[in-house]
């Protein structure tokens, strides 16, 4: 039987091997607020801390790395984009007076390359284990250009 994922070119054993690289890190930002832990289709985080709150308003933030990724590409060295990215996000989020509790990634290429994708989500966590925010979830997409 052929595999239907392979054969639209998608490599999902790249895709399992960048999650295995990329746990450790991703499980060092998880704090007691994150229910369900690592893996699943989507991140939780208990908000029950803001019933002491008169008004608790959530405020978000999306961002990506634009052409820094043709740097990163040019010098192959990935993973501080990542940490930029979580800087932009968390910067924009704290302008409007909030704290950044949690964040998703999401990653768009044309060909998973497990140690690259690992080093760029590696860079995420580190800089959201810095800023105290919690990497709850996350997202790599890949598809063959032909």
């Amino acid at each position: 039987m052929t595999d239907a994922y392979a054969a639209s070119g998608v490599d999902t054993h790249a895709g399992d091997l960048a999650v295995e690289l990329m746990k450790k890190s991703i499980k060092a930002t998880l704090t007691e607020n994150v229910v369900g832990g690592f893996g699943g289709f989507a991140g939780m985080f208990d908000v029950s801390f803001l019933k002491s709150f008169d008004r608790p308003l959530l405020a978000t933030s999306t961002d990506g790395v634009g052409t820094k990724v043709a740097i990163a590409q040019a010098i192959d060295k990935h993973d501080t984009i990542g940490q930029d990215l979580v800087g932009m996000v968390v910067d924009d989020i704290v302008v409007v007076g909030a704290k950044s509790m949690f964040m998703t990634d999401y990653i768009a290429t044309g060909k998973v390359v497990p140690t690259r994708i690992a080093d760029i989500v590696t860079g995420i966590a580190k800089a959201c284990q810095e800023v105290g925010v919690s990497l709850i979830g996350g997202e790599t997409a890949s598809t063959q250009v032909y």
